[in-house]
């Protein structure tokens, strides 16, 4: 699981996709309250700054998983910009064996 996370080639399942998602919406969560209780959420340039680049690179992260996703559905990655597209990416069913974009992941 979690095979070449920062690259948009292959493939994954729902399950995968899913798991995903959901780390990256507690992790933004998490930073968002360390963030807050260290008092960088306003006031300071400096700290406006540094803060959002963890939240860039799980950003980042969860597109390549979403392309990936999209393949093992038979589409582009570009699908995942289609607004709400991610809830069928979450419950749609991929292709059956190898496709255009790779073989089936296990």
């Amino acid at each position: 699981m979690f095979k070449n996370p920062l690259s948009a080639k292959g493939r994954i399942r729902r399950s995968e996709y899913v798991i995903s998602f959901i780390f990256v919406q507690l992790a933004s969560y998490a930073l968002g309250q360390m963030f807050g209780s260290m008092g960088l959420t306003e006031g300071s340039s400096y700290g406006m700054a540094w803060k959002h680049i963890p939240t860039i690179l799980l950003s980042i992260w969860l597109l390549m998983q979403g392309a990936k996703r999209c393949h093992d559905m038979g589409n582009s990655g570009w699908f995942q910009i289609i607004p709400f597209y991610f809830v069928w990416m979450a419950i749609a069913p991929g292709d059956e064996g190898d496709n255009e974009f790779g073989p089936s992941p296990n």
